[in-house]
């Protein structure tokens, strides 16, 4: 599955992933799940927002009564030249763990499915979790409909396109009804494991985190003859900005990064008149990131004031501090043994959005670089493995009794 899924995407240059949500690549991967799924004769079928789903001891969800299904599974897109494993290791390894079972002769009570959520990272449209978060009702519809790409494609067009329907879009909540457990295995983004010597953890909560937008608007002028006192220059104040936002992050202990940039008219021999810089900023609880962007906005604006810049901010997404449910959790811990180490993360999961709607759950598998959502990121073979029977085992205690 791994030699099969690895090629999809992949940019020859960077040797980076670039799966991006209803794209051709994007068709491919689903393509690959869809095989993946009939080729051990389980049911597949599309939601209304475009998550894919393959179902054991169930035609449909329709065939489920609430509460009684155990689902695992993640995402298959990517970041702009991202990793081979975030995303994609959490849906080859369901497959996997489903084989092991078999192999066991494992006897299901419950019907159990595995599901691809789409458009996990949010690198065309600029929002994480949308398939997921569209499903359990934390996006709108009218919210969706005005999402745009780059090249300012909707994303009900961008669907459309992919030969899917945008006016189906929209809550979930029959289907999410019938789920008693979701549990999403994801390579660890950091080196808690690797550190602890452990291959497999389990999470304890996701940090809360958001993305906010900063446009510097200044004027637009000659580089070569503008005298310095006389320029309005956006990104004197959007560098000085950036800066602020690693002292802030830093004496808060937190995260905050301005990753993505864009500057008009991008001309190497010009004075900017307008420079946008997203900031994605996460912090061990609400007071702590509260205070950190709070402090980099401020900053922001004394920076703007000083060089007669005008600046707006707006926070295009965020997510609240989400704990895992305790008692699923325990339960996860008690069928691996009970030794396992529970860990939090600042990294945002589709079982984070869902965990407001059902029951879920996270294991992590070892990454001995720390490194993720770059071409970088590792996870050893046996480490995989130990994760695929974490899974089983997690699976069969839950889905087989």
């Amino acid at each position: 599955m791994w030699r099969d899924l690895a090629p999809i995407g992949r940019d020859a240059d960077t040797r980076g992933y670039r799966r991006y949500a209803w794209t051709e690549t994007d068709r491919d991967c689903r393509a690959w799940f869809q095989a993946q799924a009939e080729s051990r004769g389980l049911a597949y079928e599309i939601d209304r927002n475009g998550n894919q789903w393959a179902w054991l001891g169930a035609a449909t969800y329709k065939d489920v009564a609430a509460g009684d299904a155990v689902v695992t599974g993640s995402h298959l897109d990517s970041v702009p030249d991202g990793g081979a494993f975030d995303g994609p290791l959490g849906v080859v390894s369901s497959f996997a763990a489903l084989d092991e079972l078999r192999r066991r002769g494992a006897e299901f009570t419950r019907p159990l499915a595995i599901t691809n959520f789409g458009d996990e990272e949010g690198a065309r449209f600029g929002l994480a979790c949308a398939g997921s978060r569209l499903a359990a009702g934390q996006l709108t519809v009218e919210a969706a409909h005005r999402l745009r790409d780059a090249d300012g494609i909707t994303l009900p067009q961008a669907m459309e396109a992919a030969g899917y329907d945008p006016d189906a879009i929209g809550p979930d909540p029959e289907r999410l009804a019938r789920i008693g457990a979701f549990v999403e295995l994801h390579v660890e983004q950091g080196r808690a494991l690797d550190l602890s010597g452990d291959r497999v953890g389990i999470a304890s909560a996701i940090w809360p985190h958001g993305r906010w937008r900063f446009d510097f608007h200044g004027e637009a002028n000659h580089a070569g003859t503008t005298r310095l006192v006389d320029r309005r220059d956006p990104m004197l104040t959007y560098a000085e900005t950036v800066l602020a936002a690693r002292r802030e992050a830093e004496l808060a202990g937190a995260v905050a990064t301005f990753g993505k940039i864009a500057v008009e008219p991008n001309a190497v021999n010009a004075i900017p008149s307008l420079v946008r810089g997203w900031l994605d900023s996460r912090a061990p609880d609400q007071a702590t990131l509260d205070t950190v962007t709070a402090g980099i906005e401020r900053a922001a604006r004394e920076y703007a004031d000083r060089h007669g810049v005008d600046l707006s901010v707006v926070r295009e997404s965020f997510t609240p501090v989400i704990e895992f449910e305790h008692a699923l959790r325990d339960e996860l811990n008690k069928i691996l043994g009970g030794a396992v180490p529970v860990l939090g993360t600042g990294a945002g999961h589709d079982a984070g959005i869902l965990s407001g709607s059902i029951p879920t759950a996270m294991l992590f598998v070892r990454n001995p670089t720390g490194v993720s959502h770059s071409p970088a990121e590792f996870a050893a073979e046996d480490d995989c493995v130990a994760g695929v029977l974490a899974l089983a085992d997690v699976l069969e205690g839950l889905a087989c009794r």
